[in-house]
Formats: structure tokens, C-alpha cells, sequence
């Protein structure tokens, strides 16, 4: 028997100053059981940071070959944002920099070492992909205050995010990368 995901609420007080974003947010979130606590930490932020209209996770709660970990489409259907998590390879970006009007990756991991991976390969509109992280220590620290029901606030200024994740305070600067061709 297969083992099924485990449902995870956030209530969420996002702030987000640099975009004028300001939100109170209930999110269930499906932790797959192959996800860690660090890549759901970094979903639920990449959430909350490119939260605007049409926005969703995927059904799998983890990208799949058909969709990314999360979407933004539009009332028509049509895909207008892709954002990956993790570290996708340099075919998914591609195959989302195409079917989007805008791709973005959130990553927990070591930045070099994924835009070593992706270099001279073909990626669609790779000078458009915007690649963001977070201290490892940060999302570690986040990852370890998680419950199945958490309170949650997020306050972004000028690049620099503050989170309170029940009643555990951290903060870190969200690091923006350019993919080298």
C-alpha cells in the first residue's frame, strides 16, 4: 500500500513591500512523502512570494512532468506563470520557459552548483528565468518549527524576508541569480 500525503494548513499574514502585496492567506498544503520539510518550507515561500490571481500548487503537491510545484494561469486557462522548485534540470525549465509567459525557480539548494548544471544547455529564454534562494540555514530553521497546522507570517522589504513561523522568528536576504549561458 502506498503511502499518501500528509495535509498541512498555514494561516499566512504575507507583506509583501517590494511588490505592494498585502494578504491574509489560508493554504492546505499535500507534503508528498518524498518531499522534506525543506523543499515544502521553500514551496510554501515561493507561494507566497509570486502570489497573485490564478495561482495554484500542483495536484502532487511536487512538480511532475506535466506541471511545475507551482502554476499561475489565467481565467482562460492559459499558463502565464511557471515556478519551479528545488532544483529542476535545464529540460523543465526550458519546456516551462516556453509554455509561460514567465518562469521562475525558488531553491533551497546551492545555487552554483544549479547554474553549473544548467550551463550550455538549452534553455528557452534563459536570460528571462528568474533563479531565487534562501540561506540554507534559514530554510533548515523554517523546516524544523513546522506542524500540520502552522501560523505563518511573511514581511518582504527590499530583498530581505522576514518570517515568523510559529512563534519561531528568522530572517534572510532572498538571493536573485542570473542563468550563464
Amino acid at each position: 500500500m502506498a503511502i499518501g500525503a500528509t495535509m498541512h494548513t498555514f494561516e499566512v499574514q504575507l507583506a509583501d513591500v517590494d511588490r505592494g502585496v498585502y494578504e491574509d492567506l489560508s493554504l492546505r498544503v499535500a507534503q508528498h512523502p518524498s518531499e522534506t520539510g525543506m523543499y515544502m518550507v521553500t514551496r510554501v515561500l515561493a507561494y507566497c512570494l509570486e502570489l497573485e490571481e490564478g495561482i495554484t500548487f500542483s495536484a502532487g503537491g511536487v512538480s511532475t512532468g506535466e506541471e511545475p510545484a507551482i502554476l499561475v494561469k489565467d481565467l482562460t486557462g492559459r499558463i502565464t506563470a511557471w515556478i519551479e522548485v528545488g532544483a529542476p534540470d535545464a529540460q523543465r525549465l526550458h519546456l516551462g520557459s516556453k509554455r509561460a509567459d514567465r518562469t521562475a525557480v525558488y531553491t533551497h539548494r546551492d545555487p552554483a552548483k544549479l547554474l553549473s548544471a544548467w550551463r550550455g544547455k538549452t534553455i528557452h529564454q534563459s536570460e528571462d528565468i528568474v533563479v531565487r534562494s534562501f540561506e540554507p540555514k534559514f530554510i533548515d530553521a523554517a523546516a524544523q518549527a513546522l506542524t500540520r497546522r502552522n501560523t505563518m507570517s511573511v514581511s518582504v522589504t527590499e530583498g530581505q524576508i522576514y518570517l515568523e513561523l510559529n512563534g519561531t522568528s528568522m530572517e534572510t536576504q532572498i538571493s536573485e541569480h542570473e542563468i550563464q549561458k
